[in-house]
């Protein structure tokens, strides 16, 4: 028998990260021990960790830098298993590194990923932080 797939959503992770309610953010330090163990597998997706970084930072207020050292610890969490992790992982390296919007490090990421390297967008003072695209503007 198979260890159970569950997918985490943003709320799960913010209780966790914040514990602002300690008896949930104890329940998902649980799951996390249990998926750690392997006892099951925690699936979760680029959106998902999207939410959380502008949630930190807007509502909660945390700075980029703590933010991104989030990041990067969630995408090594044993059990965690994210979609696209290795797009995640550079666009949470840029996303501190360049001053630049998650998303758009996400983007970036994205872009490379795919082989893409010119972007038609209006936002040329972030995308023209990344020396590996070419922005257009239409």
């Amino acid at each position: 028998m198979s260890e159970p797939r569950l997918f985490l959503d943003t709320n799960i992770l913010l209780r966790y990260l914040t514990n602002d309610i300690p008896e949930q953010a104890q329940a998902v330090e649980s799951w996390l021990r249990k998926a750690g163990v392997g006892e099951c597998v925690l699936v979760t997706h680029h959106l998902v960790l999207a939410e959380l970084v502008w949630t930190l930072l807007s509502y909660y207020q945390r700075p980029v830098a703590e933010v991104q050292a989030t990041l990067l610890a969630i995408l090594n969490t044993p059990g965690l298993e994210v979609e696209q992790e290795h797009i995640l992982i550079q666009a949470s390296h840029w996303f501190g590194e360049k001053n630049v919007d998650f998303i758009d490090a996400y983007t970036a990421s994205w872009m490379l990923d795919h082989s893409l390297t010119d972007i038609l967008t209006m936002d040329r003072k972030h995308f023209h932080r990344f020396e590996e695209l070419n922005v257009v503007s239409p």
